[in-house]
């Protein structure tokens, strides 16, 4: 039987959050929703079809508030932000891809330090494993956020089925409950963790090991078959490699209290 999952979202607990707009649209036009706080059960049933070995099932709480990018950065953003592109801008709607995970923190220390970026305080980073998964799943508790089967999963996302190769602009497909797009497919999305073992036991905003060899990456992209984009299924990469179907979204720690300011609404 499918273990229950306990999510807690935390709208009347949490006094920061009337703070705090739903969503945001950054200095270079990026939208970000806000990710309420909770617990969830991260990872996959023994009886998942598909399931792998390293998907453990354990409590995680996630205690704070967060901005997740709406949307998979695309080539223009990243050309915007870093000043160059290490490979041919084809379209500036489509998610840049063959980046590195230095590359993707790289742009997110650079974004962060634009004027009105600094000025908002915000703090770009790389979701972590359990933000991203977590914020995948919105409260959904099936091996996919949509339901139990991959059936309709073309609504949703790009796939090795559908895509004929090449990746495609953001928001073409349906977003999770959550507003997330492209949660599933087109590009893969690197994490800020090393991969490695879950714990066995309940944990609070797991940051993954301290070393490793290989970063997560999660979601799947358009060169993968839509059977495997389960919400639970995890990926790793050296973060030295730069293939293509490789990409990011980008995450913002909120400070205590956030500024307001005219790029936000």
């Amino acid at each position: 039987m499918r273990a229950l999952v306990l999510c807690i979202v935390l709208l009347v607990c949490s006094p920061a959050l009337g703070q705090h707009s739903k969503e945001i649209i950054n200095s270079i036009g990026m939208k970000l929703v806000l990710i309420l706080p909770g617990t969830f059960t991260m990872g996959s049933p023994d009886e998942e079809k598909g399931r792998l070995i390293d998907e453990t099932q354990h409590f995680v709480t996630i205690s704070n508030l967060y901005y997740l990018g709406a949307y998979e950065v695309t080539q223009g953003q990243y050309e915007k932000v870093m000043g160059r592109s290490d490979h041919t801008l084809e379209d500036s709607r489509l998610p840049v891809e063959a980046i590195t995970w230095g590359d993707a923190v790289s742009f997110c220390t650079k974004l962060s330090e634009l004027p009105v970026e600094k000025t908002t305080g915000r703090a770009y980073r790389l979701p972590t494993e359990a933000e991203w998964e977590y914020a995948c799943r919105a409260t959904s508790v099936t091996p996919y956020f949509f339901g139990e089967s991959n059936a309709g999963i073309e609504e949703y996302a790009w796939s090795g089925e559908n895509s004929k190769g090449r990746t495609r602009p953001g928001g073409e497909k349906k977003a999770n409950r959550w507003g997330l797009f492209d949660i599933y497919g087109n590009v893969h999305e690197w994490c800020n963790d090393w991969y490695g073992e879950y714990s066995t036991t309940s944990v609070t905003d797991p940051q993954g090991p301290s070393v490793g060899t290989e970063r997560v990456v999660r979601g799947g992209s358009r060169q993968y078959t839509a059977a495997t984009f389960r919400t639970a299924s995890r990926g790793r990469q050296n973060p030295k490699s730069s293939v293509g179907g490789q990409g990011f979204r980008v995450a913002i720690s909120l400070p205590a209290k956030q500024p307001e300011s005219a790029s936000s609404k």
